[in-house]
């Protein structure tokens, strides 16, 4: 009987865990020059936004969410070929016959189809321009240089940044005019709170979102902001 129940227990936790609709995720809203912006947080480094009539999903993992439920997408950004970042059955279930996806080259070796971009990139994507910029470790080995993209999005007035997986790369410093930036913070892979207070320092976002950070204390980057003028850092449920 107790094995009965356990099982049951468990059914019930994965029915939970994996029919998760949009309406369940935090989600905020950004005036832009060609109206609202949303952006709903996922979990990890799984985001999507709507915008101008357009759905963006960005780095869609099923073990996050149940994409059948989601709404389908536009545009489909994947930053890197990593399985937290790509997942077929993700991009099958939320596509269309005009669904844009745009990836990496490494990423082709498991999805064919899409449009490659690399790092310096920029195109004209369903109305919105994209731009593909590094995103990689300085000394280990996880993410080497030249492989992984972030992107930042043009949504109007607003650039939007998703770094993908990333350090506080020089070339971060030369990002102009972000609106709103997702930086990702956990180690060993990505960066520490203060190499993501650094990097947002020098190119200073608005809007400051930490992603990707399992278990790292996000109070640290609040702490190291806080003097930061311009700067405003919100957290949300992005393990």
């Amino acid at each position: 009987m107790k094995k009965i129940i356990a099982l049951q227990l468990i059914v019930i936790l994965t029915l939970v865990c994996f029919n998760s609709t949009a309406a369940e995720f935090e989600k905020d809203i950004f005036d832009t020059s060609k109206g609202e912006l949303a952006i709903t947080f996922i979990e990890h480094g799984t985001l999507m936004m709507e915008f101008d009539g357009k759905v963006i999903h960005i780095n869609p993992v099923g073990r996050y969410a149940d994409y059948s439920t989601l709404p389908k997408a536009d545009l489909i950004l994947v930053t890197h070929e990593h399985g937290d970042h790509l997942d077929l059955n993700a991009i099958e279930l939320i596509s269309k016959s005009t669904t844009n996806v745009v990836l990496t080259k490494t990423c082709t070796s498991q999805y064919e189809s899409g449009k490659v971009m690399a790092n310096g990139e920029s195109a004209t994507i369903q109305g919105l321009k994209i731009e593909a910029v590094p995103a990689y470790n300085i000394e280990k080995a996880f993410h080497p240089k030249g492989v992984g993209n972030g992107y930042v999005i043009t949504c109007g007035d607003k650039k939007v940044y998703i770094a993908g997986d990333t350090e506080n790369v020089p070339e971060m410093a030369e990002l102009k005019n972000i609106e709103i930036a997702f930086l990702p913070m956990n180690l060993p892979y990505t960066m520490t709170p203060e190499m993501v207070a650094e990097s947002a320092k020098a190119f200073k976002p608005k809007i400051l979102y930490p992603y990707h950070f399992g278990n790292t204390n996000t109070d640290e980057l609040v702490e190291l902001m806080k003097d930061v003028k311009d700067v405003e850092v919100w957290i949300r449920k992005l393990q």
